[in-house]
């Protein structure tokens, strides 16, 4: 019996904070997504060569994580901000 609470109490507490936590943690991936929606558009306007504005070529890492981020992938972050760092471009507010 005392085997059956601590379960249910455990079980409890982790549904518990899931919920807590839940709101923030679509926040977060809210603003993660129009970050990366704001790294796309610097890429873009700044070095994106395939769209005739850009100033020079990129590699296949920094395409495919536009393309993530276009296909709301937000793992593609950290491939646009190494380009854009790379090209001395000021990244977007985070915020």
């Amino acid at each position: 019996m005392t085997m059956i609470k601590t379960t249910l109490s455990s079980a409890l507490l982790a549904a518990g904070v899931a919920a807590i936590l839940a709101p923030a943690m679509a926040s977060a991936d809210t603003g993660d997504a129009a970050y990366c929606t704001a790294l796309v558009k610097k890429y873009e306007t700044y070095l994106d060569m395939g769209s005739k504005r850009g100033r020079q070529p990129q590699s296949l890492e920094s395409r495919e994580a536009a393309a993530r981020c276009k296909a709301g992938d937000t793992a593609g972050i950290a491939g646009l901000e190494k380009a854009l760092n790379n090209a001395k471009i000021p990244l977007p507010s985070r915020g």
